[in-house]
């Protein structure tokens, strides 16, 4: 495992009762924090503003799944406070650690230098037990953006919101604003989670196709038909269920560090619109997000804003952010819903007019089987004439190899597919083609030239890599200073992938090249290829890897150098 990122019980009905006392217990130690001494409004976590800031990285005893664990605060806190900021103005960070291992502070979507990124092994050293490093870059943004560790210590709790504010302030828009982080906590230690997951990829996976499901299908689909779509799977030897690495056999799904029963609840009442600023900080969980009774009015992804974009539901990947807009018709509670996209669990608060309200509590949806494009891309739709298909992928030598067990040679451009269980659910749900920058491209020159890079893994070794290649074996990948240049990655797994590049922006574009928004996630699908064009303005040694903490530690990752 790379140096930074150093450092099963049964699913059960308590998995989704626990953690009534947690919020407020945390509250307790969050107010006798040394720099959180603020009040803290309902619906609101820890918050610290100005251009000063004093972080302090600890042991905290936590009880989200019927034990008592240690999780990793920062000022006595999980979620560490939001810390609020000011474009253009230079803020100093300085962070303590009193943990008994090396720590890091990532600044995920900032723009700062790469001495001030955070990443252990690529841009400093890390923090070492007892030792308090300063940061300082000035703001050249604004919006909602996060923080977080770039070690393991993300998975126990190291993580917390900002946001950066105009210079000069937009009119009031909207009556309440609030931070709405979604996150996994697992009782196991996070190493001893990856260790399973090397042992055996499913370990967490008990959402195998079953006797029931077969004549389930052949109900619904007849019986050759159902034969003929498990002997394409086990002819593939893929698990069409394989969502997510880590589920709820030993996941509890948090809202702002709140388990299901504790009912994080943000106030509001009718009439009033309200800003609700999503963080996408799962360690291992996509989560699927709705408000059943409400329309989303999407208004912002990664700090950036978007054409607004009404919808019911939208997918938010670890690392990703984004804005939505609700307005309250009615003084009565409504459930802010977060099933993780494997559906064996959910995150859940309340947006209700008063203090201990709610409303009822949707079920998961069903978990349905990848599709056939998920592991074929554009080849599963494919018959008769194909003079109209792009030429087939390009595939690395070194993508031969004991480290890759699937290779898509078609793969899918569809970017208004909302993914794998949003399809046909009855729902308005968000597709990356919905969204749009206003006033266009940022930068209108055309990149110079192209880097393919594939996403590649052997799931039954839990390998996982760019190209076949693990990190531990990779060579850094170069931009030159100030060059145009287009990413494009190829999905070779059945996995989706959030790709996170430090330092600069993703200009997400269209299948035909043209600009859509600018991010600095990108989830790719399952055998899809996406493109997205980098100045490369930022020079310094930076991190590219998947979001997927576990993903990034078996080898997803590469270093990239701007010279």
């Amino acid at each position: 495992m790379h140096q930074a990122l150093l450092g099963r019980p049964a699913l059960n009905r308590r998995r989704f009762v626990q953690g009534l006392s947690t919020a407020a217990a945390l509250a307790a130690i969050g107010a006798r924090a040394e720099a959180g001494r603020a009040s803290v409004a309902p619906g609101r976590m820890p918050e610290l503003g100005g251009t000063e800031f004093d972080l302090v990285i600890d042991a905290l005893p936590v009880n989200y799944a019927g034990k008592r664990r240690m999780a990793t605060a920062v000022n006595g806190s999980v979620p560490g406070p939001l810390l609020r900021m000011r474009e253009g103005d230079t803020v100093t960070l300085r962070v303590m650690n009193r943990l008994q291992e090396m720590t890091s502070i990532h600044w995920h979507g900032l723009e700062v230098p790469a001495d001030m990124d955070g990443v252990p092994g690529i841009s400093f050293g890390g923090i070492a037990p007892g030792e308090t490093f300063t940061y300082r870059f000035t703001l050249r943004q604004t919006g909602t953006y996060w923080y977080h560790a770039h070690t393991l210590a993300e998975q126990t709790g190291l993580f917390g919101a900002m946001i950066v504010e105009p210079r000069v302030p937009e009119p009031a828009s909207v009556d309440r604003d609030y931070v709405v982080m979604l996150s996994d906590w697992t009782d196991e230690p996070p190493l001893q989670v990856y260790l399973n997951l090397k042992k055996m990829s499913g370990y967490y996976n008990f959402g195998q196709p079953t006797v029931g499901d077969f004549f389930r299908d052949v109900g619904q689909l007849g019986l050759s038909s159902a034969i003929a779509k498990r002997r394409m799977w086990n002819a593939a030897r893929m698990n069409p269920t394989d969502y997510s690495d880590v589920s709820g056999t030993t996941y509890t799904y948090l809202m702002n560090g709140t388990a299901p029963a504790g009912n994080w609840t943000a106030i509001a009442r009718a009439g009033e619109r309200v800003r609700l600023r999503f963080i996408g900080a799962g360690t291992a969980t996509i989560f699927d997000v709705r408000i059943p009774g409400l329309k989303l009015t999407v208004i912002s992804t990664d700090g950036q804003p978007v054409e607004p974009v009404e919808v019911d539901e939208f997918r938010i990947a670890p690392g990703e952010t984004y804005d939505v807009l609700v307005t309250m018709p009615e003084d009565r509670a409504y459930t802010i819903f977060a099933q993780s996209m494997d559906r064996t669990g959910y995150a859940r608060g309340t947006l209700a007019p008063a203090a201990g309200m709610s409303a009822q509590v949707p079920r998961p949806d069903r978990r349905v089987w990848l599709d056939p494009v998920d592991m074929m891309g554009a080849m599963a739709s494919m018959s008769g004439d194909m003079s109209d298909m792009a030429p087939p992928a390009r595939h690395a030598r070194t993508e031969y190899g004991p480290t890759t067990d699937m290779r898509v040679d078609y793969p899918r451009t569809n970017l208004d597919d909302p993914g794998a269980g949003l399809r046909d659910n009855g729902r308005r749900v968000l597709a990356y083609a919905d969204l749009r920058r206003p006033g266009g491209a940022p930068d209108p020159r055309v990149p110079a030239r192209e880097i393919e890079l594939h996403l590649t893994g052997n799931m039954e070794r839990f390998i996982w890599s760019i190209d076949g290649v693990k990190l531990n074996d990779s060579r850094p990948i170069h931009f030159r200073k100030d060059e145009r240049l287009r990413i494009i990655f190829v999905n070779d797994t059945m996995m989706a992938h959030p790709m996170h590049l430090h330092g600069m922006w993703s200009d997400l574009e269209d299948p035909g090249g043209g600009f859509l928004v600018r991010k600095h996630t990108v989830l790719v699908q399952p055998a899809q290829r996406v493109s997205f064009a980098v100045n490369a303005d930022a020079p310094g040694r930076w991190a590219f890897h998947c979001h997927l903490l576990y993903h990034m530690a078996a080898g997803m990752f590469r270093e990239v150098v701007v010279a």
